[in-house]
């Protein structure tokens, strides 16, 4: 994997990897707080890689909810630098007709076999989640590696 990361001038800067690019800015009085910083760039990444693992199991098991998505709560640390994550709880959220053992099972693998970021991160901090099916909190976990 190759990135390249070009400099647009104040705190802005496009990272490219193939045909794609993002941009990163920081907050003020830094930045523009015109795009994501570089660590929520890591937090949605996480979210990102587990949700696409989910995805992907849904559909090997023809589940097909009504929505779908992952929230993730960082804390970092505070008192001194660099400030880093210290803890993250992904909350994952389906609705409609999906059934609770798949939707456990496809988390359950995503956070202990599939998720490179997660398997990465966790090894720094611990990654917490929980899952919410129609509104009702089915299972809770932490991501092992």
């Amino acid at each position: 994997m190759k990135i390249d990361l070009n400099w647009n001038g104040s705190m802005k800067f496009t990272s490219q990897a193939g045909d794609n690019t993002t941009l990163m800015d920081a907050k003020a009085p830094l930045g523009q707080g015109s795009a994501m910083t570089p660590k929520e760039l890591v937090g949605a990444g996480l979210a990102g890689c587990t949700a696409m693992d989910v995805v992907a199991l849904f559909k090997k098991h023809k589940q097909t909810p009504d929505s779908f998505g992952v929230q993730v709560d960082i804390e970092t640390s505070s008192g001194g630098h660099p400030n880093v994550f210290t803890q993250a709880l992904l909350t994952f959220t389906a609705k409609g007709s999906v059934t609770k053992e798949v939707f456990i099972e496809a988390v359950e693998l995503s956070q202990t076999k599939y998720c490179g970021v997660s398997a990465m991160l966790s090894k720094a901090f611990p990654i917490k989640y929980k899952i919410m099916l129609n509104d009702e909190l089915i299972h809770e976990g932490q991501a092992h590696f």
